[in-house]
Formats: C-alpha cells, structure tokens, sequence
C-alpha cells in the first residue's frame, strides 16, 4: 500500500524518512490491525474495545423504569469522556490507511494520465481527498439528519439542552470527524508538503479540530451535524469544479464555481440564521 518504487531504483534504509514515508500505510495497517486481532483474545479484548468500540455509553435504565415504559424506549446512548481519545487514535490510524488508498489507487493513477505539473499535482490531490471525505460525511449526515428526525422539526436542535446524551451513530460521526481532522498533521510529512503551503493546511485542520470538538465537549452536537454538512455540501461542489478545471473540463467547472458562488452565499446566511435561532 505504499508508494511504488521504479524498477531498478534502490530500496531506502529501514527506518530512515523516505522508507517511513514510502512504507506509512503498511506501518500505521500493521499498528491498527493490533488492535483488530486483540479483540479475538479474551484477556485482550477489555483493551482492544476502548480503541474500536464507542465508549461511556449510558447506564441502563433500571427495572422500574423499563415496567413504566417499554426497553424500545431506552435507545442505547452515550456520552463523551476521556476514553474517546482511544477512539480517535484507532480511526485517526483508519484515515491515514484510507488516505493511502484513495492517493494511490484512485488519485495518482489519474495524475499519470493527465500530467498534471507539481503545483497542480499537489492541489489536485488535496481537492480528491477532501472531495472523497466531504462526500461521505455529507451523505452519512444526512442519513442521520433524517433517521433522527432533526429535519422534521427544527426546534429539537435546541429544545431541551443540554443534550448529554446522544446516540451512537452521531457520537460515532463526531469521533470520525475529529480523527480525520487530526490526520491531516502527520499527512504534511507523509506527502511532502512545501513549507509555504504547510500554514495554511494546519490553520484549515486546526479550526476544523477547534469547531468540531468544542461542540462535542459543550453538547452542541445536533447543530454542529447540521452546520458541518452545510458546509461540507458547499466544499464538496468547490473540490469537484477544481478537478474539473485541472482535468481541462472547463465548461464543467465553471459551472460549478457559479453554483459554489451562490451556494457560499447562500449557507453563509443559513448557517448564520441556524446558530442565531440555536443560541439566542
């Protein structure tokens, strides 16, 4: 899974920068799949679960509880804790191996064919990468948005805070959002990345860390889901017409910068509206 080395060309020490960055998803696959196979063991296991498993889930409810209402009633839910930063770790390993991946077998091969020079090879990378994660974010949250109902009735986003509890689909979307953002640092060594263009990624990866975990830490997780797929619905459309114009699509991509235009706009006032209408 790492990069591919030309015929002919020697293979770098072992343990020297260019064999970790050559050789990263295999070592960081090795140091993940630990943690898989510690689950098959039994005195492993309790370890290996606070790395995989969502943790500080609910307790249940007691028996009076459960004859007052029925148990469909009591959903299993879960709340934050210092135990999440396991989970982080597990899937901030996940994201670099999946960063691998879509770079090796999806983003270079497309590079080879269009020749693209350094400048444009290294943001063309980046929109592919943020394209990929941004569609799936998106289209998870909206799963989510509609299985919990937020979209039917607005006023749930702020009705009864503050909301300790949630369940674990959203907490797991919150751990994956933190570990992916978090990947990005040891990504700048990984690819390489310029030292003038290595500011503006940690400022981008730092302000998405600093907005997605203080609404996990202060509870504001319903509104952060709807705000972040606001805004990654609008990031997606800009990444997708910037590899447009790079694969020399330009009709293509113009027209997706005229929908960004308006769209950029057009969130901005919503994103605005639905934080005035959460946190007046």
């Amino acid at each position: 899974m790492g990069i591919r080395r030309r015929p002919g060309q020697k293979s770098p020490p072992i343990l020297s920068h260019e064999f970790i960055i050559q050789n990263h998803a295999d070592i960081v696959s090795c140091v993940a799949m630990v943690f898989i196979v510690g689950l098959m063991c039994q005195f492993s296991a309790p370890f290996a679960s606070l790395f995989v498993a969502m943790q500080h889930n609910h307790v249940p409810p007691t028996e009076e509880e459960l004859q007052e209402e029925p148990a469909a009633e009591f959903p299993q839910l879960y709340t934050y804790g210092v135990k999440d930063l396991c989970a982080i770790f597990f899937y901030f390993l996940i994201c670099i191996v999946m960063h691998a991946v879509i770079q090796e077998y999806v983003l270079d091969r497309l590079n080879r064919r269009m020749h693209l020079s350094k400048v444009k090879h290294s943001k063309f990378n980046e929109s592919g990468q943020l394209l990929a994660f941004y569609t799936v974010s998106v289209i998870w949250g909206i799963d989510i948005i509609l299985r919990e109902k937020y979209a039917h009735y607005i006023g749930v986003l702020w009705e009864g805070y503050p909301h300790n509890l949630m369940p674990f689909v959203i907490k797991f979307f919150f751990i994956v959002q933190l570990a992916y953002w978090l990947h990005v640092f040891p990504e700048l060594y990984f690819q390489k990345t310029k030292r003038e263009e290595m500011a503006a990624k940690v400022q981008y990866g730092l302000l998405y860390l600093l907005f997605i975990g203080t609404a996990y830490i202060l509870n504001f997780t319903r509104v952060a889901l709807c705000l972040t797929v606001l805004h990654y619905l609008v990031e997606g459309i800009f990444h997708f017409s910037r590899l447009m114009y790079f694969s020399d699509k330009n009709d293509v991509a113009n027209v997706g910068f005229m929908i960004w235009d308006v769209l950029f706009v057009l969130v901005r006032l919503g994103t605005i509206t639905l934080s005035v209408l959460t946190f007046w």
